[in-house]
């Protein structure tokens, strides 16, 4: 069926475009007759023109002619006329066909009626049911609303109930005196582990009753008497126990550090008598300061005084001093001076002092020294005293912070008012003892001391001896300095000619001065201090003035620059077994003696060698300037000191390094002179060789007497000496 209706459709197509086509032949004769109108002139939207490309039409011709049924219309030839009546035929005839078909099932129809209507109703009665559900569930919906309500208010309800119990419950626990707690402040023993919690817990409610008073809690009035008695009982029983804890330091050999553990075991006492006795907390700590201060101040006075009774006997004075001659005698009632002021002068080992295993090192016990006859100079003793003192000001003033419960200016405060005694006849002691020393070292080595202790305790973070440091730092400075000075001075007033007999060996001034200089450097540089630098530059400076003048007072210049090399081969070489290569000192010694020992090695040469270095020093200037023509008058000349200098070179050399080693009290120096000596030498003599090879003496006969330069060399190692 869908087939014909398709077939019929194309017929009717084909029928549709033959009756336009007819149309179009009828009406074409009318329109162009005589008499009608004038056909529009429309220029270029004339689509009836020839020149109109049809595009569209064309493209609508194309695909009606490509359709299967007007392919096999045209293809058999038939009449298209013929055609869509036989079509219109078939139609009616599949019509009537189909009228019969709805007739025969037209019981069906009525039936699947009779059904449709029944769905009808009952999709009815199911909309009624669904709106009726759609009523009950807009009603729970707002019960449960209700119920949401109603829950979130019960909620609130019970929160605030709660909040009220547990108020309630802290305000009942915090007032209410458990009988466990009244028992153990009446009746236990204070050091019981017991009666400390239970103080602890009656602290807290003492502070819980203070606070609810302050709210205006009338249940307080109900406890406060119980509190109050309580209270008042375990001041007493706390304050009995304080008091005997620091009665017990009064005893004598006693090692008060002891109580002081056991009160910080019990530091919550003081915690209580602070929050709730104010006036028996600070009767306990005048107690402790009162108690603690005589204590230290009568130990320390004890140690001091046992500890100078182990000095040395023999002590540096006014009158030992760098520039001061070994000579010098002292009046009949003088006291006898030092054996020897050169230790003055010496460091040796007292240097260990300040090293980290002997600056903490365990104190020195004065009558185990005497009893072994054990002497220490005053740096020894001076580390000794202020590391008792530094080991126990830590000690209390972390104590005092702790027990006392202090901090900051407060802690500050108390501190000083225990040891505040005790530092000030500490100082005193130390200014009376300097008034009198002289003993530079010594009091250098103390100013390094009172530096590292300083920095130990602040590692420890005590900085409650920071003022005591810079009050000893201010009478070591000064003394120091002054002591230098006059040292300085000394030096700087010494008359050469009050020594005595001239020496070219080294002065012994000189060798104070390079021990002193030494020692103070190698201290220095552990921690540098620019004022110490500049008080031994000025030292330096005077000193080789000194030398200087010592040596003006010999007559030749030889023996001059021998005691100059000898003095500061000497202050180099002390220097450098101490102090640093690249310290100002080494340099500037290395720098002098460098330019004496030049100047002696030509001062040695010039005897035996001066007419060879007087004519090559001629020679090459003329040569330099271009005048060498006047070397050929120098024949005579040249052949006199080519055959002298063969003759006596050996013996020369010989009598050179004799001359060397009799003159240096260092071997090593003296090797070093003979050796820069045959250096120079075997330099002049290659110089000589370059002048002769000149045109103007090429030809001279005395040539071929001239040493081979590498012979030369060879027999000159012969005489190195070697130590």
């Amino acid at each position: 069926m869908a087939a014909a209706a398709t077939m019929a459709a194309a017929a009717r197509e084909l029928v549709l475009r033959a009756g336009a086509s007819d149309m179009e032949e009828e009406e074409g004769p009318l329109g162009s007759g005589p008499g009608l109108q004038e056909p529009l002139q429309l220029g270029e939207l004339d689509i009836t023109s020839d020149e109109f490309i049809l595009d569209e039409v064309d493209v609508h011709i194309q695909a009606n002619l490509e359709d299967e049924l007007v392919k096999e219309a045209l293809k058999t030839g038939v009449d298209l006329r013929h055609y869509s009546k036989q079509v219109e035929l078939e139609l009616q005839q599949i019509e009537q066909k189909s009228i019969r078909d709805y007739i025969q099932e037209s019981e069906n129809i009525a039936s699947l009626h009779n059904q449709i209507t029944a769905c009808d109703a009952v999709l009815e009665r199911m909309e009624q049911m669904l709106g009726a559900f759609q009523s009950d569930l807009s009603s729970i919906s707002s019960e449960i609303r209700t119920l949401q309500e109603q829950s979130g208010a019960m909620n609130i309800r019970l929160r605030n109930r709660q909040a009220v119990r547990g108020k309630l419950g802290e305000l009942v626990d915090g007032l209410v005196v458990p009988s466990a707690l009244v028992t153990a402040i009446l009746e236990a023993p204070v050091t019981e582990p017991r009666f400390l919690e239970q103080l602890q817990e009656l602290d807290a409610k003492a502070a819980a009753v203070r606070e609810q008073e302050a709210r205006g809690t009338a249940a307080c009035a109900d406890v406060r008497g119980v509190l109050d008695r309580l209270r008042v009982k375990a001041v007493t029983k706390i304050r009995e126990f304080i008091l005997q804890k620091i009665y017990s330091f009064r005893k004598p050999m006693t090692n008060y550090q002891i109580p002081q553990t056991a009160l910080l075991k019990y530091r919550f006492f003081y915690q209580f008598l602070l929050g709730n006795e104010r006036a028996t907390a600070k009767e306990m700590r005048d107690e402790y300061v009162e108690t603690l201060s005589k204590i230290y101040v009568s130990y320390y006075r004890s140690y001091l005084g046992r500890l100078m009774k182990v000095q040395y006997e023999e002590v540096a004075e006014k009158d030992d001093l760098m520039g001061v001659e070994d000579t010098a005698k002292k009046g009949f009632f003088s006291k006898p001076s030092l054996r020897s002021r050169n230790t003055i002068f010496t460091l040796g080992t007292r240097g260990s002092v300040i090293s980290p295993t002997e600056l903490e090192a365990p104190i020195l016990v004065p009558h185990t020294a005497q009893r072994g006859d054990q002497r220490y100079p005053f740096e020894a003793l001076f580390r000794s005293q202020h590391y008792a003192l530094l080991d126990n000001s830590c000690r209390e003033y972390l104590f005092i912070c702790e027990f006392f419960v202090v901090s900051g200016p407060a802690a500050h405060d108390l501190f000083h008012a225990v040891m505040g005694r005790t530092l000030t006849m500490t100082l005193k002691h130390l200014e009376s003892y300097l008034a009198d020393c002289y003993d530079a070292i010594a009091v250098f080595l103390c100013i390094h001391i009172v530096l590292r202790f300083r920095n130990i305790a602040a590692k420890r973070d005590v900085p409650a001896l920071d003022r005591y440091w810079e009050q000893v730092l201010a009478l070591l400075w000064p003394r120091f300095e002054l002591i230098l000075e006059m040292n300085v001075q000394s030096v700087r007033s010494t008359d050469p000619q009050r020594l005595g007999g001239l020496d070219t060996r080294p002065h012994y001034i000189t060798r104070r001065y390079a021990e002193f200089s030494s020692a103070l450097v190698s201290i220095n540089q552990t921690i540098p201090n620019e004022r110490t630098m500049q008080l031994l530059g000025q030292l330096q400076v005077e000193v080789e003035n000194f030398v200087l003048r010592v040596a003006a007072e010999f007559s030749s210049r030889k023996e001059q620059l021998v005691f100059l090399i000898n003095n500061y081969d000497m202050m180099l070489g002390v220097l450098m077994e101490r102090a640093a290569d690249d310290s100002k000192e080494v340099e500037s010694f290395q720098q002098l003696l460098n330019a004496r020992t030049q100047e002696f090695i030509e001062e040695l040469l010039s005897p035996p060698f001066g007419g060879l270095v007087a004519f090559v020093k001629e020679a090459e200037s003329l040569i330099e300037r271009g005048q060498a023509e006047r070397l050929r008058g120098e024949e005579a000349r040249v052949t006199q000191l080519i055959r002298g200098f063969g003759s006596s070179w050996k013996s020369s050399v010989e009598s050179l390094s004799q001359d060397v080693m009799r003159s240096f009290t260092n071997f090593r120096n003296g090797t070093s002179i003979i050796q820069g000596a045959l250096t120079q030498l075997i330099q002049l003599y290659h110089r000589f060789h370059r002048v002769l090879s000149q045109p103007q003496l090429r030809a001279l006969p005395a040539r071929a007497e001239l040493i081979n330069i590498h012979h030369l060399m060879v027999e000159l190692k012969k005489h190195k000496p070697n130590f």
